[in-house]
């Protein structure tokens, strides 16, 4: 550790080359703190200095606030100049790359993406930054559309109201796809070169293009087309959960022929604060309280949500046996309802008496069910390292999904999770359910009648020190359990050396002498501690199936705690 004059030192350079008011203003007041002799304000400089935001697979993403730890205009220019340098030198002769940038709502935001887009425009990259702030799918769907080297999407999706984030795509060969292994170690080697050797204030900057409304309404037509004419109207009800998704949503469905929802109005226009919600993510309890009050009032058959940057779609069903009335279907069962309608359109595309063809993806984390489904068709699958980065590069993809309510239902279009388009399948095949007489809750048991019940939960350990996620998965691997709860373990897949396909990852995989299994991993952009738990039953009927799956599920979750600690 160093002293106090070394941190506070370290913090005066940085300082030096901040050009935001608020964080220069943090900096100043715990530099001086700290050389008066405040323990707690050089322990403040220590954590915001002592290490580096890392860039990674996810870009990057952390607390708005002053340091090289921190999300700020200096760490955002640094890697904006170290991204141009990656590109220019991957660039082939006589060509200049190209960069589209796109932003949320969030705080900072356009702040991050208009330095973005100076700075790349200044190296000498072709920037074009998105017309308004819009939803991720649009960013992603731009880095194709307009054919550009690379894509830089400024958001923290559905993390804390203080937080933001740097997602980075790339084209060509790509597709479109975020950033993976050797690229993001080659990128980030970039940027800490422009740390160690540039200043902020140095880097050259120039004037950017900023894209026309054609590049949206591009997403807005090629989304619509995804849905036929709706054959009967669904009466859904949708929240923007604070964030970008309403504007773009709504053109989407209105070229598709889908009346307008009902909407969350409190929630409908973005907002960084997020105010109504303790945590704008409609996974964590709490966060669609308000969608099930408005559904309530309309007699709604169907709720929809987006997360803040709308790449991630959150449904609920009317459940009489709910105290709100309505139940949050879980990731894993609108993936597995998704995954089976692609298959059935690609049984209805196969030319003449051929087999369908493509293949249906989904994160090493998600529920088995998709490859029971893919099987069933004949169709190809894929299972990867959790994240759309991976899922989105499965060779053949037609559908691709991970729990975590995220799902690639245009592959042609979009390499990435899409909360719109994800919604507009979704509420084409409601209604063309509805036209049918059958609900989604009754779609749901005949899923469960034709391929099994699969039941999925999971424990998340949210923690202060990362230390401690290390501390279970090496105790885990050290001694590892003969039992979860009653249940006789199997097999352990241990990812760390890479698997089968899948490249090294800190993920074990526990197999169960029942079928079941079980996913341990740390998170990779909150610090938590997850554990994924699916069991499955294919005998009897659908109620027995989901009575023994659920009670197998049980056991698996309070074994699990015990051993996590």
């Amino acid at each position: 550790m160093t002293s106090t004059t070394e941190i506070t030192e370290v913090a005066a350079a940085w300082l030096a080359q901040d050009p935001d008011p608020e964080t220069q203003t943090q900096l100043r007041s715990l530099i001086s703190a700290s050389r008066d002799g405040d323990e707690n304000a050089t322990a403040d400089l220590h954590a915001r200095f002592d290490e580096r935001l890392a860039f990674g697979t996810a870009g990057l993403r952390g607390e708005i606030s002053a340091g090289s730890n921190r999300m700020n205009r200096v760490l955002v220019s640094q890697a904006a100049a170290g991204l141009a340098a990656y590109l220019l030198a991957e660039a082939p002769a006589g060509t200049t790359p190209s960069v589209v940038v796109g932003y949320d709502g969030r705080k900072n935001s356009h702040i991050f993406a208009t330095d973005t887009a100076e700075l790349m425009a200044g190296a000498g990259v072709r920037a074009i930054l998105l017309p308004r702030l819009l939803p991720t799918p649009v960013l992603a769907f731009a880095v194709r559309q307009l054919d550009a080297s690379a894509g830089v999407m400024v958001t923290a999706s559905h993390n804390p109201p203080n937080d933001n984030g740097y997602k980075v795509y790339l084209g060509g060969e790509n597709h479109g796809s975020q950033i993976v292994s050797p690229d993001d170690a080659a990128i980030a080697a970039e940027i800490l070169k422009v740390a160690a050797e540039r200043l902020v204030p140095e880097l050259p900057r120039a004037a950017y293009e900023t894209a026309d409304e054609s590049v949206v309404q591009a997403y807005v037509d090629a989304t619509a087309g995804l849905a036929a004419a709706p054959r009967a109207q669904v009466n859904a009800v949708y929240t923007a959960m604070h964030g970008v998704g309403w504007d773009t949503t709504r053109r989407v469905l209105e070229a598709a022929g889908f009346e307008q929802p009902t909407l969350v109005d409190a929630q409908i226009a973005p907002d960084p604060a997020f105010p109504t919600v303790a945590f704008p993510n409609p996974e964590e309890p709490g966060a669609m309280d308000l969608s099930y009050e408005v559904a309530r009032e309309v007699a709604a058959e169907l709720i929809i949500a987006n997360d803040p940057d709308a790449d991630r779609l959150a449904v609920a069903i009317p459940d009489a046996s709910q105290e709100s009335g309505y139940r949050r279907l879980s990731g894993n069962e609108v993936g597995a309802i998704l995954g089976w309608r692609a298959a059935e359109l690609a049984t209805a595309n196969a030319r003449g008496d051929g087999a369908a063809e493509g293949t249906l993806a989904c994160s090493i984390v998600s529920t088995p069910a998709l490859k029971v489904v893919a099987d069933a068709y004949g169709l190809g699958f894929s299972d990867t390292l959790t994240g759309f980065k991976w899922v989105s590069r499965a060779p053949g993809i037609i559908y691709g999904f991970e729990e975590a309510l995220g799902y690639l239902v245009n592959p042609s279009t979009v390499r990435d999770k899409d909360g719109i388009s994800a919604a507009v399948a979704l509420l084409s095949l409601v209604s063309e359910l509805k036209a049918d007489g059958v609900t989604l809750a009754e779609h749901l048991d005949h899923f469960s009648e034709k391929f099994g019940y699969f039941a999925s939960g999971q424990i998340s350990v949210r923690v202060s020190d990362l230390s401690e996620i290390a501390t279970v998965m090496a105790r885990l691997r050290d001694t590892p359990p003969a039992f979860v709860g009653s249940i006789a373990v199997s097999s352990i897949d241990d990812l760390s050396g890479g698997f089968g396909n899948l490249p090294p990852s800190d993920v074990l995989r526990i197999w169960l002498a029942d079928g079941s299994r079980v996913m341990v991993r740390p998170s990779g952009t909150e610090p938590k501690l997850k554990v994924y738990l699916d069991t499955q039953s294919s005998t009897g009927t659908v109620a027995e199936r989901r009575s023994a799956a659920t009670a197998a599920l049980a056991e698996l979750d309070a074994g699990m705690r015990v051993l996590i600690g």
